[in-house]
Formats: structure tokens, sequence, C-alpha cells
């Protein structure tokens, strides 16, 4: 994933970087990867022409049904598109809430997060 810019982090906060948490990740019925940011709207993601969408009514980001991909490659495919298109960080919290995410997916997300 590219990132416009270097980063730089100060006591877990990044510097120069606009942030949001991330309320819930969960799969949904249809089998796409949804993340729900707290407060901001990325309705023009589609233009990042990476497979990446958002819901306008439901303001979540999700993935297609992952066929190649694993559903940790389609959450790091999200943060970066939005890191890149958008400037922003999406951040897990300890109120971030996991519906329907295996038990191993959710260390592998909570782990990748953590050494961002």
């Amino acid at each position: 994933m590219g990132c416009a810019g270097s980063i730089e982090k100060d006591v877990g906060k990044f510097v120069n970087m606009k942030s949001d948490e991330i309320k819930e990740i969960l799969i949904d019925e249809s089998g796409r990867l949804r993340i729900y940011p707290s407060k901001e709207k990325f309705s023009m993601i589609w233009r990042s022409a990476t497979e990446v969408h958002w819901d306008v009514e439901g303001s979540f980001l999700y993935s297609p049904k992952p066929r190649e991909w694993s559903y940790f490659d389609w959450y790091k495919r999200i943060l970066g598109s939005i890191k890149s298109e958008y400037g922003y960080i999406l951040l897990l919290t300890k109120n971030t809430t996991w519906d329907n995410i295996p038990i191993y997916l959710k260390e592998e997300i909570v782990n990748y997060s953590a050494d961002l």
C-alpha cells in the first residue's frame, strides 16, 4: 500500500495525518467486509478504482466478497485506500465492535493495527 508523504508517530498519534475511529467491523450476509468509521464520510472512494466502496445509506466502507484475496487483505486495502485518497488513518479502539468476525481475523487485524 502506498502512502502520500511520510508518517511519523508521536505517542501513538499520527502527526500530519487526520484520523477517525473505527466504530464497527463486520462481515455481512453477502460476505462483504464492512468498516464503519465513527464520524467521517468517504463517499468518493470509488474514484480510487480499488474495489473499495462507500454505502451512503449505511455510512460504511466495504469490500467485495473475497475471491482471491482474504478478508485481512481487504482490510488492509480499505485502510490503505482511505489513507492514500483522503489522508486519513482509521484507528481501532477499545470501543470498536466486531460482528461475525472469526477470532483469527480479529487477531490479524488487531496485530496489524498495533504495528501501524
